[in-house]
């Protein structure tokens, strides 16, 4: 067994022990194989988490949900919540563990994978009024049956599907969801996508029922959409209105698409999280695809990027830490311990502990649950409650493009793997933006939503850094040699015109659908 070291600021996993200078040995056991690429909002990271020092030893059982796990006649399954159960906290958490926590998500470049998620919005054919949740159980239930998925539970109502390391859950207003398993290639996330869509097309199509790709409810306000039964949620819909004026938009009305990508070291973890930073707002351009609210055009390209502004800013935006020369694991982790918290989960339910601090919470002073220890159970559901543009856990999370149609679902890890996964592309990137000062940087974040490859920048506009750029990444998927270029077509054509896929619906809507808004549940249908 192999040392974890710590010199300066670099961490480096070389395998499964880590030592600190206290004396204190943490293990993490890796006998159930969990994939770091993918694990999804309340999974835990780890099998098992041995503490041992000279004066005890401590064993602390972690709930393997990566991965189905039978406890009694139970199964945990990666999107189900936390089980109370999970962790006896017996010794204070350091900062130094959850430093750890993020520094064991190195892996070796033969173990990185590629974890897409995308949601879309689901509709009744005949209204085109957003599905209830008593529709979204009944599909839910028809996959399970149909195509083996295992059921996730809350209380007594399912609230998402296990299969594999594939799971399917639900958003505050009922965006269906799925988070796709760690693959190789982008072959075979292309075709999980499509197996997805199959199925779900399959049973909603019997009830009548279809899915909209797009990223913001085009036709209805937030009076209309249904609110999930998941009670982190509940939380959340409380909150929201305190700390920003559109995080009730960002809950019910938007969807994604985004990728999940691995890192070998801290170094490497920098470079990409700097490079997938400073290239997010062409990414947002590329996949514009929101520019109706209400039935009518809303001013901007991408209304989902722009309601990030104003959601609440303690826990979103572009990081300007991460370009310090400082930055690493610790940074990250200092950064996250001052995003105030959300929840915790006890006792099958959640807590309310909006505002508070994690910091406190490792001192044993949060006021919500006083005296009470966080576990790393805890630490996990806290960086799910954080939401930059690039987000940290255990790998890194691409997060700044629109939900589009099932090209696009495909097209989007194959810009992200072209350019990170590549050495040469990546260096490319940073060596092309290094001069970007951090306005900049926050312009391009500002203004993209708006304007999209048509934003000035420099001396021209935006689309010509991201042909540039979109050139980098197919030159990297050629490298990788596994003929993956043909996913990034639709892009490559986008990028050439200069002209989002935003700007192609608003034409439609001043043209062909003549001023009205019905027609884009045809045209953006799964």
């Amino acid at each position: 067994m192999v040392l974890f070291s710590q010199t300066g600021s670099s961490y480096c996993i070389r395998t499964e022990l880590f030592r600190y200078k206290s004396g204190k040995n943490v293990v993490f056991s890796r006998a159930n194989s969990i994939d770091a690429s993918k694990l999804k909002e309340n999974s835990i990271g780890f099998s098992s988490l041995l503490y041992s020092s000279s004066s005890k030893a401590q064993i602390l059982h972690i709930a393997n949900a990566g991965v189905g796990q039978k406890r009694g006649h139970s199964v945990i399954v990666a999107a189900s919540p936390p089980t109370e159960d999970a962790v006896i906290a017996t010794e204070p958490l350091t900062k130094e563990d959850l430093v750890a926590y993020l520094a064991s998500g190195c892996k070796s470049k033969d173990k990185w994978r590629i974890g897409t998620e995308h949601e879309k919005f689901g509709f009744e054919q005949k209204t085109l009024r957003p599905i209830k949740y008593e529709q979204i159980a009944e599909l839910l239930n028809g996959i399970s049956e149909r195509y083996d998925w295992e059921k996730v539970m809350e209380g007594d109502k399912i609230i998402g599907l296990k299969q594999g390391k594939q799971s399917i859950s639900l958003e505050p207003g009922g965006q269906f969801e799925l988070s796709g398993a760690p693959l190789e290639t982008l072959h075979q996330t292309c075709a999980e996508v499509n197996s997805h869509l199959y199925q779900v097309k399959a049973l909603s199509e019997e009830m009548g029922i279809g899915f909209l790709g797009i990223g913001f409810q085009p036709k209805w306000g937030l009076k209309d959409i249904p609110i999930m039964p998941k009670g982190r949620y509940d939380i959340m819909r409380n909150y929201m209105p305190k700390v920003g004026t559109l995080g009730l938009d960002m809950m019910f009305r938007t969807c994604t698409v985004q990728v999940n990508l691995d890192f070998s070291s801290e170094a490497d973890m920098i470079r990409k999280f700097r490079a997938g930073l400073v290239l997010q707002p062409i990414a947002t351009a590329l996949f514009a695809n929101s520019p109706f609210t209400e039935g009518k055009p809303n001013g901007f390209l991408s209304m989902r990027s722009q309601i990030w502004t104003d959601t609440d800013n303690n826990r979103a935006g572009m990081l300007p830490f991460v370009f310090d020369d400082s930055f690493g694991f610790e940074q990250y982790v200092d950064y996250a311990l001052d995003v105030p918290m959300y929840f915790v989960y006890r006792q099958k339910k959640y807590i309310d502990c909006t505002g508070m601090s994690f910091r406190d919470f490792l001192a044993g002073k949060l006021p919500c649950i006083p005296g009470e220890l966080p576990t790393l159970n805890d630490w996990e559901n806290h960086l799910t409650t954080i939401f930059p543009e690039v987000r940290l856990k255990r790998y890194l999370e691409m997060r700044g493009a629109d939900g589009g149609p099932w090209r696009r679902l495909c097209a989007l890890p194959a810009f992200w793997v072209g350019i990170l996964y590549d050495e040469v592309s990546l260096q490319n990137v940073l060596d092309l933006t290094a001069d970007w000062t951090p306005e900049e940087r926050q312009l391009l974040r500002n203004k993209v939503p708006l304007t999209g490859l048509k934003t000035p920048f420099r001396d021209g506009l935006l689309k010509h850094v991201a042909q540039d750029v979109v050139k980098l990444a197919k030159d990297g998927l050629e490298r990788r040699g596994f003929k993956e270029t043909g996913f990034l077509n639709e892009v490559v054509e986008l990028v050439r015109a200069g002209v989002t896929p935003a700007e192609k619906l608003l034409e439609l809507y001043n043209g062909k659908w003549g001023q009205q808004i019905d027609p884009v549940f045809e045209e953006l249908l799964y």
